[in-house]
């Protein structure tokens, strides 16, 4: 039996993951292959970097202890771990924009100046006017005609930052504590993921080994596959600019039945579905939201695709899917982060059962057919007698 896996993006819900693939080891169903994108590069390679039989305990333990927060403190500081700002380069970009004479260009603009006067004497004068959609535009219009609110509002958004946050720093103790030699080893199983090249346009894939069409995963590599627009700054390897693979490949399919041979089985982590989007109430809500409804939309797509890919080629493997619980959360704190492990111990406890059971259900003709059993006599009708027409 050659099986695959593969672990889809889904940032916080990630504990889905870790609970399924703890309940998968106590069944002894070992993977070929692992396809990762996001953070299901991450647990896949934090897995896999331990142990056969310490790697689901130890993988929950350094998600907890070293990625979520306390819940006590996430609920003043609703913040991960690892999502740290870059200061020294921001000061920098900061420094480089406002020293830079073309950034002073079009600051005042007495044209608008006049224009946002007149409108404000206007609405002052004319109380058709006077509602809360009107004035809102009126002050939005007054700070793009005000010098300093345009000076401070360029450098917010047009200096050289386009993360919130980094996560790759090569001295880091948090990617230090990561094995990548461990992943090397002959008993390992190939593992890749994927990222996107911005200069090249095009998606790439990153492997513990050598093959054609691979490069190598490092700890550069995991953190440009993660490194989602906004949230992330970008990452630069081998001169090139990356970000998340996720945005266009959310379960990593790329490839996976023509570049490994034949596949027996290929098991499906998805850890993102619509039927966790909640009504938002912050704006940390909202931007959990804009995050997980799109890899939500793109994950189910490509499973569909996969699908039917698959069956055009004519593979006759067998697509194993663990469900997606909608109990999980985008919240990076512990209590959500306990609720998906025990969510996924139990979807994987129930397909497992289920898959179990179709394994039986198809040795029953192999063993007739090898002449080792017979139909059973209630199922043994003649040729003169009619069938039964079903209730």
């Amino acid at each position: 039996m050659r099986r695959a896996i593969t672990l889809a993006g889904g940032g916080p819900a990630c504990g889905l993951q870790i609970g399924a693939l703890k309940r998968i080891a106590e069944e002894q169903i070992d993977f070929d292959i692992w396809a990762l994108s996001c953070i299901g590069a991450w647990v896949g390679v934090i897995y896999n970097q331990f142990d056969k039989a310490e790697a689901p305990a130890k993988t929950e333990a350094f998600f907890r202890d070293k990625i979520f927060r306390n819940d006590r403190s996430y609920a003043r500081f609703p913040i991960n771990q690892v999502f740290a700002p870059d200061l020294l380069n921001n000061v920098g970009a900061a420094t480089s924009f406002l020293a830079d004479p073309r950034s002073y260009q079009d600051i005042l603009m007495p044209r608008a100046m006049l224009e946002a006067v007149r409108s404000n004497l206007e609405f002052v004068f004319d109380p058709r006017r006077w509602s809360q959609g009107e004035f809102n535009l009126l002050v939005l219009e007054n700070m793009a005609a005000h010098p300093f609110s345009r000076l401070m509002t360029s450098l917010l958004y047009l200096s050289h930052v386009n993360g919130l946050s980094r996560i790759y720093y090569p001295d880091s103790r948090f990617l230090e504590s990561i094995d990548f030699d461990a992943l090397t080893a002959p008993n390992k199983p190939f593992l890749y993921h994927n990222a996107w090249n911005l200069d090249q346009r095009r998606l790439e894939l990153f492997a513990n080994r050598l093959k054609p069409g691979f490069k190598k995963l490092t700890a550069n590599s995991l953190c440009a596959c993660s490194a989602l627009p906004y949230i992330e700054e970008t990452v630069e390897l081998d001169g090139d600019t990356y970000c998340e693979g996720a945005l266009v490949d959310t379960v990593n399919f790329k490839n996976l039945l023509q570049d490994f041979g034949k596949i027996d089985e290929v098991w499906i982590l998805r850890i993102v579905a619509k039927s966790q989007i909640r009504q938002p109430v912050n704006l940390k809500d909202g931007l959990g939201n804009l995050c997980m409804l799109f890899a939500a939309s793109v994950g189910e797509d490509d499973i569909k695709l996969f699908k039917y890919h698959a069956q055009e080629d004519g593979w006759d493997g067998k697509i194993i899917e663990i469900p997606v619980d909608a109990s999980v959360g985008f919240d990076w704190n512990e209590s959500n982060f306990d609720v998906g492990v025990e969510a996924g111990y139990r979807a994987a406890d129930a397909r497992i059962q289920k898959y179990r059971e179709d394994e039986a259900a198809e040795a029953v003709p192999k063993r007739m057919g090898n002449g080792e059993g017979k139909p059973p006599a209630a199922a043994a009708t003649s040729r003169s007698s009619p069938a039964r027409a079903p209730s």
